[in-house]
C-alpha cells in the first residue's frame, strides 16, 4: 500500500465524540429544561411540582449509585447514609445556622462530602462483599449517632421551619426550581466527569484495579473522588427530600429502602450508562404512581420486574433501546466516523505491501 493510499484512508476517517443522536438529545434537553423551568407559571400545578421534585430526586439517586457501581465498580448498600446526612444537614444549616433554605442546599452538599471523605478511610479497607456490607453498617452507625443528637430531634426527627415566611405556592415553586437545577447539575457533572481523563481511569478501576494500577492509575485516589462525588450527590437528594416534605425522620431518610430504590432504578434503566438511570427513574416513578394503592403487592410487582430484567435484559431498557450501545445520547468515548465523500483507498496487487 502506497503512502498516498494511507493518507487517503486517514483523511477519510475522523475521530468524534458527539453524534447526530447526541446533538439532537442536547437540543431536546435544552427545550425540556426551559419548558420545565417555566412550568410553575404556565401548566404545572403545585401537586405536579412536588411530584416532579420526587422524580428529580430519583434521577439524582440513580445517577449517583450508577456512578459509584456502574462506572467505578464499588457496590454500596449504604448510600442512604448520605441521603440522611444531606436531609439533616439542610435542616441544621437552614434553621440552626440560619442561612436560609436556598443557601442550605450547598451547605448540605459540603457536609455530605466531608463525611463521605472521612468515611472512605474506613470503607476502603474493605473489598467485594465485605465492602457492600460494611457500607450498610457504616450507614447504621451514622443513623444511631444522629438519633443521639438532641438539636436534630433525636429519634423523633425534626421539621424544617426555614420556609415559614414563604407563601405555599412560592415555597413549592422554589423547591421545584432547586430540584430542576440540581438534577441538571448532577447529570452534567457525571457526564463531564466521565468524559475526562479521570473518567477513563474510573472505568479501568471497575474492569481491573490491578491492571489499572500498573498503567499508572492512582486506584485509591480515583475511588475516593468517585466516592465523595457520589456522597455529595446523595446528600443533594436528601436535602431536596427534606425541603420537599418539610420533615426529616431517621427511620425514613436512613432507610436501606432508599438504596434498594437506587439499585432498582439502575438495573431497570441500564447500569454503566448515563441514560439508564434517567430512564429507570422515569419507569420507577410511573410504577410507584400507578401501583402504590396495591399495598404489599406493589413491592412484589417491583421485585418481579427487577428479576425479569436481570434474567432477560441484563443491560436494562436503555441497552435494548440503544441497540447495545450503538446509540448514545451522552457519549463519553470516541467514535471513528468515515467520510463518505472520500472513501478509503483499496489496496490492489500493484500497490499492496
Amino acid at each position: 500500500m502506497t503512502m498516498s493510499s494511507v493518507g487517503s484512508i486517514v483523511s477519510s476517517v475522523k475521530v468524534r465524540r458527539s453524534t447526530t443522536a447526541s446533538n439532537i438529545a442536547l437540543a431536546v434537553s435544552i427545550v425540556v429544561v426551559i419548558a420545565l423551568a417555566i412550568g410553575p407559571f404556565a401548566f404545572l400545578t403545585k401537586g405536579n411540582q412536588q411530584n416532579l421534585v420526587t422524580l428529580f430526586i430519583y434521577i439524582i439517586m440513580g445517577t449517583m449509585w450508577n456512578l459509584l457501581a456502574g462506572y467505578a465498580g464499588m457496590v454500596s448498600i449504604g448510600q442512604q447514609a448520605f441521603i440522611g446526612v444531606g436531609a439533616y444537614g439542610v435542616v441544621y444549616a437552614a434553621d440552626q445556622i440560619g442561612i436560609g433554605p436556598v443557601a442550605a442546599i450547598p451547605a448540605a452538599l459540603v457536609i455530605a462530602g466531608v463525611i463521605g471523605y472521612l468515611v472512605s478511610f474506613l470503607a476502603f479497607r474493605l473489598s467485594g462483599g465485605y465492602f457492600a456490607i460494611g457500607t450498610w453498617v457504616i450507614a447504621e452507625v451514622i443513623k444511631l449517632v444522629t438519633t443521639q443528637i438532641q438539636t436534630l430531634g433525636a429519634g423523633s426527627g425534626i421539621s424544617l421551619t426555614a420556609f415559614s415566611g414563604y407563601k405555599p405556592a412560592l415555597r413549592i415553586a422554589t423547591v421545584y426550581w432547586m430540584g430542576l437545577a440540581s438534577v441538571v447539575i448532577a447529570v452534567a457533572v457525571t457526564y463531564l466527569l466521565m468524559r475526562s481523563r479521570l473518567g477513563t481511569g474510573f472505568t479501568a478501576l471497575r474492569d481491573d484495579p490491578t491492571a489499572a494500577a500498573t498503567l499508572g492509575v492512582n486506584v485509591t485516589r480515583g475511588k475516593r473522588i468517585i466516592w465523595v462525588v457520589a456522597a455529595m450527590g446523595c446528600g443533594l437528594a436528601g436535602a431536596l427530600l427534606a425541603e420537599n416534605t418539610l420533615r426529616v425522620q431517621p427511620d425514613s431518610v436512613f432507610s436501606v429502602q432508599l438504596t434498594a430504590t437506587m439499585l432498582f432504578i439502575v438495573v431497570i434503566g441500564g447500569i454503566g450508562t448515563i441514560e439508564g438511570p434517567i430512564l429507570g427513574a422515569l419507569v420507577y416513578f410511573a410504577l410507584e404512581h400507578f401501583l402504590i394503592d396495591l399495598g404489599a403487592w406493589y413491592l412484589v410487582i417491583l421485585g418481579i420486574v427487577a428479576i425479569l430484567m436481570v434474567l432477560f435484559l441484563p443491560q436494562g431498557l436503555w441497552g435494548l433501546i440503544s441497540g447495545r450501545g450503538r446509540i448514545s445520547l451522552f457519549p463519553t468515548g470516541y467514535r471513528l466516523m468515515t467520510n463518505p465523500a472520500t472513501p478509503p483507498a483499496v489496496a490492489t496487487q500493484d500497490n499492496a505491501v
